[in-house]
């Protein structure tokens, strides 16, 4: 073997990780100037700031009402329950969309019905469980 043949790829593999590093480093570096921009934003804003507390200041605010009695209060669960159930449904309906543009593809079309009407399955099961349970009951 020749000296030069070894050393070759030994230099290959050095030039690609110094750039794979390098690629890194770039992200760093744009991580560190974003950290220092908000940094530096808050900085400026605790410096220009008026700080002048007054009783009026230092209240509880909330929707204009003056804070009465205790902070704690009692919430149903059943406004959760309708709002998760809301969100389930949601996000389940945006995979609709790209279900219908590939369901009009050639050589998709059976497939994606079945997976479909998999999916809607899976969804009524969840929604008749719930039926089931009493949980849409607004009472």
């Amino acid at each position: 073997m020749l000296p030069g043949t070894l050393r070759e790829p030994t230099a290959v593999v050095a030039a690609d990780s110094a750039d794979y590093f390098r690629s890194y480093s770039v992200v760093g570096l744009l991580a560190v100037v974003g950290v220092l921009f908000v940094a530096v934003a808050f900085g400026a804003g605790r410096l220009l700031r008026p700080v002048v507390p007054t009783p009026e200041k230092l209240l509880t605010y909330e929707c204009g009402v003056d804070p009465v009695g205790e902070g704690w209060a009692h919430t149903q669960v059943r406004y959760y329950v309708y709002a998760f159930l809301y969100v389930i449904f949601a996000v389940d309906s945006i995979f609709l969309f790209p279900w219908a543009t590939v369901f009009a593809a050639p050589g998709y079309g059976a497939t994606t019905l079945v997976e479909m009407f998999i999916f809607l399955g899976f969804l009524t099961v969840g929604l008749l469980y719930a039926y089931k349970k009493g949980v849409l009951a607004w009472t």
